[in-house]
Parts: C-alpha cells; sequence; structure tokens
C-alpha cells in the first residue's frame, strides 16, 4: 500500500490514520507546485488532478478524498477505534465533511492559492471566524471531536496546524488551541509531524 503525500498537506492526516491504526505503508512525496514525484515522474499519471491524498491499494485501486482514505485505513483495523459504529458514525460523517468543506475548501484554500487576491485572502479570513469559533465551542471541556478519538481528530489537528502560516491566530480559539497541543504529544501525531515538517521545509 503506498501513500501519496505532500509534506504538511492534507494528506498528514492520512499518514497520522495510518501511523495511530499500526498499517504498514510506503510514503510516495510529490512536490506540491511541480506534482513531480521524489522518485521521479509526473504524478498526475498517476491521479490526473494532482491532488494529495492518494491511497494505492494493495489490489492496485487509487483511492482519493481525504475523508475516504480516512474511513479506508480506519476500517483497516477496527481495533484501533479510530470509526464508531453505530448511531455515532454519523457524528464522524459530519465532522469529516465539516472539516473538509467548511474549514480547508472554504478558509484555507483561498488562503493558500497562489492565484487568490487579497480581497479573496480577507473573505477566506472573514468566513474563518464563526466556523473556528464553531470549532472551539464544541471542544469546551471536551478531549476529541467524538467521544474518544477518531479519524476526524487527524483531519481537524491537521488543519488547525495550517494557521500559522495565515493571518489567523489559534490563539484566539483557546479550547482548539489546547486540543491541538494535546494531540501533537500523542505519539503518532508528533511523529507523522516529524517525519514532515523537515520535509516541508526543504521543499
Amino acid at each position: 500500500m503506498e501513500l501519496y503525500f505532500a509534506p504538511m498537506s492534507c494528506s498528514l492526516a492520512s499518514r497520522i490514520a495510518l501511523y495511530e491504526a499500526g498499517v504498514d505503508a510506503t510514503y510516495v512525496q510529490v512536490d506540491r507546485f511541480s506534482k513531480r514525484l521524489a522518485e521521479g515522474g509526473d504524478y498526475r499519471d498517476v491521479y490526473a488532478l494532482g491532488m494529495v491524498p492518494a491511497l494505492r491499494l494493495d489490489d492496485g485501486t487509487l483511492l482519493t478524498e481525504t475523508a475516504a482514505v480516512l474511513q479506508h485505513v480506519a476500517e483497516l483495523r477496527p481495533e484501533a477505534g479510530l470509526a464508531p459504529t453505530g448511531a455515532e458514525r454519523r457524528e464522524l460523517h459530519r465532522w469529516l465533511s465539516y472539516v473538509g468543506g467548511e474549514l480547508h475548501k472554504v478558509v484555507f484554500y483561498p488562503l493558500f492559492h497562489p492565484d487568490s487576491t487579497d480581497e479573496v485572502k480577507r473573505h477566506a479570513c472573514a468566513l474563518a471566524g464563526p466556523r473556528l469559533a464553531y470549532v472551539d465551542r464544541h471542544l469546551t471541556d471536551r478531549e476529541h471531536l467524538l467521544d474518544r478519538l477518531s479519524v476526524a481528530d487527524a483531519y481537524l489537528f491537521t488543519v488547525l496546524g495550517w494557521m500559522i502560516a495565515t493571518p489567523l491566530s489559534l490563539d484566539d480559539y483557546p479550547h482548539a488551541k489546547a486540543y491541538h497541543r494535546r494531540l501533537l504529544q500523542r505519539p503518532s501525531f508528533a511523529r507523522a509531524v516529524g517525519d514532515e515538517r523537515p520535509l516541508y521545509r526543504a521543499s
């Protein structure tokens, strides 16, 4: 199994989930600008849109989209408890959708896109306030998004980490900040960040 990733991008969440679940994988780095693979070749020959993550399964199937990859990883090792069953599974779907839609795409995509104008970036920052405040309120007196650690936490942790590279500040959201700090102390999260941060700085 191979995970195509770009350092410190949304694919970090998939790496965290793989580490947390104890699933072995090979990690193939994609240049976030040129879409070239570290080993040579064009990533767009693997996935035409050039987006990460993409998980190449053992049967050759290519699985894309963060929410889909995270849930697949969780299902590979159900004993790790990274995806709840029953009624709480709806909450996992809700939070994966929220982080992917309301935070990743609405807020951070325009902040990082090289073609975004200053006006677009200001608008994204304005949209960020209520969306991040909603997360912050939810995390009041909570350790995780759900009743226990799930793959949704890997995704939210990753997205919150991007704030350091934007005009937004995690200091404005104390419960989310404490949550991010707690997760960073968890071995799988710390290992994933430790593996990818030097690659990001070198890219």
